[in-house]
């Protein structure tokens, strides 16, 4: 399975994903799941994927061909993001028709993939592309974009994620999606890969690959594991809880 995340905030965007497949609990293996391309002071683009990994590389395969080949359209003559969102969703579609004319098994070639980045002066976006090309855009009420196995870390992302949300702490906040996806879903693993991207830099910023061993990764963990049990110590007591406190204090009071 997969988790991949992007956040949008006022200071840039945050990419993430693991770096887990399997067919099956006895064939896993590790493939990136993240591709970025960039051409500095120009653009800059990250592609996070999902589902079919056969379909995944061949969309990433035909995007760099493309380039490779100065075809007609590719993400360098695109002018704005949705047009590179449509074209990757139009490369997408078309590589799982071509998967599935050859295939005799009736496997399930659909991919899922999530476009970001910024173009000139245009505003940065993220963009989820869907199996059949279509696609749709975050929004200033929907911060954040997942893809794959996505239950596990929605919460934090929905009570936390905001436009205002400094940069860091959105990357901190995707980091711990992906750790309470992780211990709740085997099918979800490291590496770990993250890539920050400052707002209008058109470089490709900062991009980390973490370990499940790494100490920084444990300590996001960690520290977010003692700061629920705080939490849920901290919440009001039942009314019967009260009671039963001020119970205990009188008959400890009356025994002195």
């Amino acid at each position: 399975m997969t988790y991949c995340l992007t956040t949008h905030v006022t200071g840039g965007l945050v990419f993430c994903s693991d770096s887990r497949t399997n067919a099956g609990t006895d064939n896993v293996s590790i493939y990136s799941k993240m591709h970025h391309f960039c051409w500095p002071g120009d653009r800059f683009l990250c592609l996070l994927s999902a589902g079919n990994l056969a379909t995944t590389q061949g969309v990433v395969k035909r995007m760099q061909q493309d380039i490779d080949q100065d075809a007609e359209i590719h993400l360098l003559n695109l002018g704005s993001m949705a047009e590179a969102a449509d074209y990757v969703g139009l490369i997408n579609a078309e590589v799982q028709r071509n998967q599935a004319n050859r295939d005799t098994a009736n496997t399930n070639f659909e991919a899922t993939f999530i476009l970001g980045g910024q173009i000139g002066a245009e505003m940065p976006a993220t963009y989820m592309i869907y199996p059949q090309g279509n696609y749709i855009h975050e929004s200033s009420d929907h911060p954040f974009l997942q893809i794959g196995e996505i239950k596990y870390g929605k919460p934090i992302l929905d009570r936390v994620v905001r436009p205002d949300l400094s940069l860091e702490a959105a990357a901190r906040c995707a980091l711990v999606s992906m750790n309470s996806t992780m211990r709740s879903n085997v099918t979800v693993g490291p590496p770990v890969e993250l890539l920050i991207y400052r707002a209008n830099s058109l470089q490709v910023g900062r991009y980390l690959a973490f370990s499940e061993e790494d100490p920084f990764y444990r300590s996001i963990g960690e520290r977010w594991s003692q700061g629920l049990l705080r939490a849920l110590d901290d919440l009001p007591r039942f009314a019967w809880e009260s009671a039963a406190t001020n119970l205990t204090e009188e008959t400890e009071n009356g025994g002195r």
